[in-house]
């Protein structure tokens, strides 16, 4: 591919798990790329170009066009760069079922996480906490005896829940639970992930470097840890 640098770049975030999705799906499909570390606090006028909408990452630039979302930045890169390590499944109804299980993560696990950890206790705090719960459940109720969301391969729910594995140990610690003990054959698939696939390894931070991230933001929030 043609001086791909030049054509490809990607605005994103360091802790963003949904950045971290697209720089799996990027290494899974070894694109080389031009990464460009955001200040949320000050956003770059390339990033208010290109997300006028929004203005969030992660947003991946190719040829000069934006993609944004996260979920739509994946199934982009699996359709353009389709020769190595497909994400999606072939068949319709597997794809439509990987669509909704990538909704579900970013509309439940993501937003029950964030009251987790960025909220005061209370009720609020303490219905997250449940649903939180109940959704690793499910997850470990789609897995099955499978070693991947994908079936025998790494696919497009793996790259879609992973990243949320760098921020478990965060959940935990305001969450007051313990996720092995709550779903322990999904901590056995997010290690299976990491060990098997170097784009996952090489690409998730350090959970306490995610707890020192949480911290900060707590801190700016006013809250007490």
């Amino acid at each position: 591919m043609a001086n791909q640098l030049e054509e490809l770049i990607l605005l994103d975030f360091w802790p963003s798990m949904f950045g971290m999705r697209v720089r799996i799906a990027l290494a899974e499909k070894g694109v080389s790329y031009e990464y460009r570390e955001e200040d949320l606090r000050n956003k770059s006028q390339l990033l208010l170009k290109m997300n006028p909408v929004h203005k969030k990452i992660p947003v991946l630039i190719h040829k000069g066009k934006p993609i944004r979302e996260s979920s739509i930045i994946v199934e982009y890169i699996d359709d353009v760069w389709k020769d190595k390590s497909p994400l999606f499944p072939s068949d319709t109804y597997d794809k439509a079922r990987a669509r909704f299980w990538a909704d579900f993560i970013d509309k439940k696990l993501y937003q029950n996480g964030r009251t987790l950890v960025f909220t005061a206790e209370g009720e609020e705090h303490k219905a997250a906490k449940k649903e939180f719960i109940d959704c690793l459940k499910l997850f470990e109720e789609e897995l099955g005896d499978k070693p991947y969301f994908g079936g025998d391969s790494f696919g497009y729910v793996d790259v879609s829940l992973i990243p949320f594995y760098s921020w478990f140990h965060s959940y935990e610690i305001y969450g007051k639970f313990n996720i092995e003990q709550e779903s322990p054959k999904l901590i056995a698939w997010a290690k299976r992930c990491i060990q098997n696939n170097q784009s996952v390894s090489n690409t998730l931070p350090d959970s306490l470097k995610i707890l020192g991230f949480v911290q900060i933001v707590r801190n700016a929030f006013g809250l007490c840890d």
